[in-house]
């Protein structure tokens, strides 16, 4: 018997689980330690169990590879996170969130509430890769938790439609993470351009909803790309 048979699954009752995972990774000019075939082999075997990866090589100082995943079941983002670290990449940073459904997305039609719920990743013809987490503010005179459920769709109805002047130039992924990590969501961002993950970030904070009540976190910016390409990138291998 496997261990994989041993344990119950971690499922979300709807959606995916979700993790982002950040490495840095030693250069051969300082004798990499990274085994590439392990890389590979995580990587591979987290799909064959029907989990979606997305590869980004990072731009900047915070990280050289970026690793989004999708599952149904969270041991098998788990097994993956062994796996790649296994492999002598240098974990810096992770966030870990759920494929959800707005509040206010009542109405919308059910292949939207599809796309949200369970996103086929990455989109063809994006490769421009941003991540960042965010937070609504509780400030005295600015705290969301205490507008009313009117206000605040009415608010984030403004916020969606800035967004979807970008649709075909940008997908926006947004995964709840209230209660699971340090902000309250995470938003991947994957665009034609990387002026298009620009622009759309510019505009929308102008909205009240973020402009007034929006925190953010660090954000990765990098190319998505596949595995073996990524890591001829970065360690020439």
């Amino acid at each position: 018997m496997s261990e994989e048979t041993l344990l119950e699954p971690s499922s979300p009752s709807t959606g995916l689980a979700v993790m982002h995972l950040f490495f840095k990774v030693d250069t051969p000019t300082r004798g990499s330690k990274v085994h590439t075939g392990a890389v590979g082999h995580a990587i591979a075997e987290a799909r064959s169990r029907g989990d979606q990866v997305v590869v980004a090589v990072i731009l900047g100082h915070k990280a050289d590879l970026g690793v989004m995943a999708l599952s149904q079941d969270q041991w098998s983002l788990r097994r993956l996170q062994s796996g790649l670290t296994g492999s002598g990449l240098e974990l810096v940073d992770s966030y870990v969130s759920l494929t959800e459904l707005s509040e206010y997305a009542a109405g919308v039609p059910e292949e939207l509430k599809q796309a949200r719920l369970h996103p086929q990743l990455p989109p063809e013809g994006k490769p421009a890769f941003c991540f960042y987490p965010m937070s609504k503010r509780r400030h005295v005179g600015a705290n969301w938790y205490s507008e009313e459920y009117d206000r605040r769709k009415e608010l984030m109805l403004e916020h969606g439609s800035s967004g979807r002047k970008f649709a075909g130039r940008v997908l926006q992924v947004v995964t709840g993470s209230t209660g699971l990590d340090s902000h309250e969501w995470g938003v991947t961002l994957f665009g034609v351009n990387p002026d298009d993950i620009k622009d759309v970030v510019y505009t929308m904070r102008f909205d009240e909803a973020s402009a007034v009540y929006g925190e953010f976190g660090q954000f990765y910016v990098g190319m998505v790309c596949e595995p073996e390409v990524a890591l001829m990138e970065l360690v020439g291998a």
